[in-house]
Formats: structure tokens, C-alpha cells, sequence
């Protein structure tokens, strides 16, 4: 794996782990009673943004590790993972005519 493989990797595991945290936990404004006058009612009343950055970054470390190591020492190849190419079709094997 290549340096900016890694660094593409962190990213996408990074950012799909940032939207699944964000909806977690979060409490609207229309749920704590306290609409701020211009804000719609499902706005969050207190978001948590940097707890939430710190908090998918933890998560990422490990994930991203894991993966790193699937790929450089445990992963599988093209080929091994190519099940098709033993499949033989079936209109080669046309009856030989009588």
C-alpha cells in the first residue's frame, strides 16, 4: 500500500465514520423546548462538534489499522477471490448432433 492509499483510506474511513456519529445523540432544538428565533425546530440545540471529531477520530485509528494489515500482510488477492472464472458456460456445451 502506498503512502497516499493510507492517506485516502484514513480519509473515506474517517468521513463515513464522521456521519454515522453525527446524528448520534443529538437533541434538537424543538425537543428541548428552545427554538432560537430563525432556526427551524429540528436544528440541534447543542451539537458537540469537537467532541464528536475527537470521538470518530478514536474510532478511526483502529478500524483504519485493521485494515491497513488486512490489506499489506492478511488480505487476499484478485485471484483468490475470482470465483466466476470457473464457471463454464453452458451454451458451450451444446449436445454433439446424432
Amino acid at each position: 500500500m502506498t503512502i497516499t492509499g493510507a492517506i485516502v483510506l484514513w480519509a473515506v474511513i474517517w468521513f463515513m465514520t464522521l456521519y454515522i456519529s453525527l446524528p448520534l445523540g443529538m437533541r434538537s432544538q424543538g425537543d428541548m423546548g428552545e427554538v432560537v428565533p430563525g432556526t427551524p425546530a429540528s436544528a440541534p440545540a447543542n451539537l458537540r462538534l469537537k467532541r464528536k471529531l475527537w470521538i470518530t477520530t478514536a474510532v478511526t485509528a483502529p478500524l483504519w489499522l485493521a485494515v491497513v494489515l488486512f490489506i499489506a500482510y492478511g488480505g487476499y488477492t484478485l485471484d483468490e477471490l475470482d470465483f466466476v472464472s470457473d464457471i463454464k458456460p453452458t451454451w458451450d456445451a451444446a449436445p454433439a448432433a446424432q
